[in-house]
């Protein structure tokens, strides 16, 4: 058989039995699968690259983390705007595909921009406040249609990974023979392919409740909730320097591009593995030791990369250690957030969700980085993003009784 022959036939098995695996369906398992494939394929051209195409365009550190942080501060509104619009009318899926739609128009005006600072951010702004609204209106969809089987969540969820992993390696071998003018051309592709995707996506029956959802401030006020929130974003903001600087930081030391990719695409596969065995983990650790274990792993793992980038096998290491300090705590979150926020409350749970964490914590670490990046140093930021993961555990630890 011809080998790109039974390349498919796995490609086409591994599918089958994700989707048995889940109880969904194989053609609605490929349709809320390819969503998350296309989705985090755009983040894994926009996080590596997009820094070295703004260095291109001649930015400086300080400039390059307040653009990286404008994709951040958006999350800040636009994820809780639209979980509250979906909530109230329940066109949940429609404003999906118009945030796709709209995310598609306004990142063409890249081009019309050139290297205009202020055209960047308003593009960035633009394109963005659309984009941020998909992602937690669509997690609720996927939750919905997997009902009693929430648990399997990941099992979806990976292929977002694996469409970080192809886009991240293969577009780090493209940006070193063609150079990385060709990385907006990229990004917008997929922004296409996102809304063509959102399309083919069913509206998902919302979950039946036995009881009414409780006001919204009240499961705000939770001891448990507030300490969840606050060490998602610690954790988050000392994600600020790897989203904002990784790339930037291993080209000073020497690595070329592809191999850039190669080490970013390392720790989303890791990601992968951790996602495929979470129904199994999650079970029997429970969400508090998984997210503990998950925010230590992470603090080591900014401690590996500020001292030790220049040694490959340990920073090898550090990116493995992804598996935790994404994978890990990403899925525990979804699952808490389901738990915390039930029936009508579900839509702007995971609008919070994003938008602390994802928002409120990457810009700012973002920016923090941008600003301090020349003055102290990578390693100094590094060890600042690892004081920050110690306090988000301490946080979870106190505080996080589940």
């Amino acid at each position: 058989m011809n080998p790109n022959t039974r390349t498919v036939h796995a490609s086409a098995a591994a599918g089958r039995n994700h989707a048995a695996a889940t109880g969904l369906g194989i053609g609605l398992y490929l349709r809320l699968s390819g969503f998350y494939l296309v989705y985090f394929a755009i983040l894994g051209v926009l996080l590596p690259y997009w820094g070295l195409y703004l260095l291109v365009l001649g930015f400086d550190p300080a400039r390059i983390g307040e653009l990286m942080a404008i994709p951040q501060a958006t999350k800040l509104v636009a994820p809780t705007l639209w979980g509250w619009l979906a909530d109230r009318s329940g066109q949940r899926l429609r404003i999906v595909r118009g945030a796709c739609l709209a995310a598609v128009v306004l990142f063409a005006g890249v081009y019309a921009v050139g290297g205009s600072y202020a055209g960047l951010m308003l593009v960035m702004l633009g394109f963005s406040f659309f984009w941020n609204a998909a992602l937690p209106q669509f997690e609720v969809i996927t939750l919905n249609h997997l009902g009693a089987e929430i648990h399997r969540y990941s099992r979806v969820r990976l292929w977002g990974s694996v469409g970080f992993i192809v886009a991240a390696v293969g577009v780090g071998f493209l940006v070193e023979r063609w150079g990385v003018g060709l990385v907006p051309a990229l990004l917008w592709g997929l922004f296409a392919i996102l809304w063509g995707n959102s399309l083919l996506v069913p509206e998902a029956a919302p979950q039946v409740q036995v009881r009414a959802a409780p006001p919204l401030g009240q499961v705000l006020r939770q001891p448990a909730v507030i300490a969840f929130f606050t060490a998602c974003f610690l954790s988050q903001a000392a994600h600020g320097p790897y989203y904002g600087f990784f790339s930037l930081y291993l080209e000073t030391l020497g690595y070329a591009r592809q191999t850039i990719g190669l080490l970013w695409g390392l720790g989303v596969a890791a990601e992968v593995c951790l996602f495929a065995f979470m129904p199994r983990l999650l079970p029997r650790f429970g969400p508090r030791r998984l997210l503990l274990a998950a925010l230590a792993l992470a603090a080591l793992r900014w401690l590996l990369i500020g001292h030790y980038a220049h040694n490959l096998p340990l920073l090898l290491l550090a990116q493995t250690l992804h598996a935790f300090s994404f994978g890990a705590f990403h899925a525990v979150a979804i699952h808490l957030i389901h738990a915390f926020f039930p029936g009508a409350l579900q839509g702007r749970g995971q609008a919070l969700y994003s938008s602390l964490t994802f928002g409120a914590g990457n810009a700012l670490g973002s920016l923090v980085a941008g600003y301090l990046w020349q003055g102290l140093g990578p390693v100094a930021i590094f060890d600042l993003a690892a004081a920050l993961g110690a306090l988000a555990w301490l946080v979870a630890w106190r505080g996080l009784r589940v």
